[in-house]
C-alpha cells in the first residue's frame, strides 16, 4: 500500500493505493482518514483499490483551511478527482460522513457509478449525532480551549465507536496524528462547522433510483448511526442488510473481513 497525492487544478489531494483491477474507492468519514481502511484493502482481491481523503481531513487538513468541506461539496472534490486520474466507473465504498459522499455522487453521477457499499454511513435525518450538534452549539467556547483539551473528547468518541478496544487504541494513534499536525481544536471544530442534514436529505429520496449492485453492512450496536437507519438505506438500494452482531461504528477497523467481504459481492455482480 502506498501514499499518493496530485493536485487536482489548485487544490492537493491525497490518496492511499493498492493492488491493480476493478477500480474501488473508498471513502471515510470524521473523525477519520483513508487509513480508515488501512485492513480492508487488502482482503479485495482483483481491485484497484483507492482511498479518498476528503479535502480538510487527515493529511489534507490545511487543503480545507478556506474551502467548503460539507458532504455535498465533498462530492464535488471527489468527482474531480476521479475525472482527474480518469477514472470512469467505479465501486463507490462509504462509511459515516464518507457514506453521505458517496450517496450524493451516486445519485448526482449515476454512469459513473457501477456499485455501491455502505457501512454504518450518514444518510437521511440520523445526523449529526447529539455530540456534535453540541460542538456546534459550543463552538465559540471550544474555539478557545487548547489543542491539548480536544484529545480526551477524541478518545472518549472513538473508544465508544469500536467494540474491539485493542484497534480502538489503534485507531487513535493512526487518526489523531493528522489534528496534532495541524491544530487539532481548529480543524476538527472546522470539520463540524460544515455538517449539514440537508445534504443528505436532498439525494435521499432518489436512493432507490440508482439500481447498481449494492450492499449495506451495519454494527447493530453502533450507538451514533442507529441500525434502523441501515435498514431502511439497504430498502431503498433494493439489498438486504449484512448485520454485524455487537459491532459498533468503526466497522472498516473492528471487522473488515466484513466489508472486504461486501466489496467483493458487488465486484462480482458487476463482473
Amino acid at each position: 500500500m502506498f501514499e499518493a497525492s496530485s493536485h487536482v487544478g489548485t487544490m492537493p489531494m491525497r490518496w492511499i493505493e493498492e493492488g491493480e483491477g476493478t477500480p474501488v474507492v473508498f471513502v471515510h468519514g470524521i473523525p477519520t482518514s483513508p487509513e480508515l481502511w488501512r485492513h480492508v484493502i487488502p482482503l479485495v482481491p482483483g481491485a484497484r483499490g483507492l482511498a479518498w481523503e476528503m479535502v480538510g481531513y487527515g493529511g489534507s487538513i490545511p487543503a480545507g483551511a478556506d474551502r467548503d468541506v460539507s458532504v455535498a461539496r465533498q462530492a464535488d472534490y471527489l468527482l474531480e478527482w476521479l475525472r482527474h486520474l480518469g477514472l470512469d466507473r467505479v465501486v463507490l465504498v462509504g462509511h459515516d460522513l464518507g457514506g453521505g459522499v458517496v450517496q450524493t455522487l451516486a445519485v448526482r453521477e449515476p454512469d459513473r457509478v457501477a456499485g455501491i457499499v455502505l457501512t454504518n454511513s450518514i444518510g437521511y435525518d440520523s445526523w449529526p449525532i447529539p455530540s456534535v450538534r453540541m460542538m456546534q452549539r459550543a463552538d465559540s467556547v471550544l474555539r478557545l480551549l487548547p489543542d491539548v483539551a480536544m484529545y480526551p473528547m477524541f478518545v472518549a468518541l472513538l473508544r465508544r465507536g469500536h467494540d474491539d478496544q485493542a484497534m480502538a487504541a489503534e485507531s487513535i494513534g493512526t487518526h489523531w496524528r493528522h489534528y496534532a499536525a495541524h491544530g487539532s481544536a481548529r480543524s476538527l471544530l472546522r470539520q463540524v462547522r460544515a455538517l449539514d442534514v440537508r445534504d443528505t436529505l436532498a439525494v435521499a429520496p432518489r436512493l432507490p433510483e440508482l439500481g447498481i449492485p449494492a450492499r449495506v453492512v451495519w454494527g447493530d450496536a453502533d450507538q451514533f448511526q442507529k441500525v434502523s437507519y441501515g435498514e431502511r438505506m439497504a430498502r431503498d438500494l433494493g439489498c438486504e442488510l449484512s448485520r454485524i452482531e455487537r459491532g459498533r461504528h468503526f466497522t472498516p477497523e473492528d471487522h473488515p473481513d466484513r466489508i472486504a467481504s461486501a466489496v467483493t459481492e458487488v465486484l462480482g455482480e458487476i463482473g
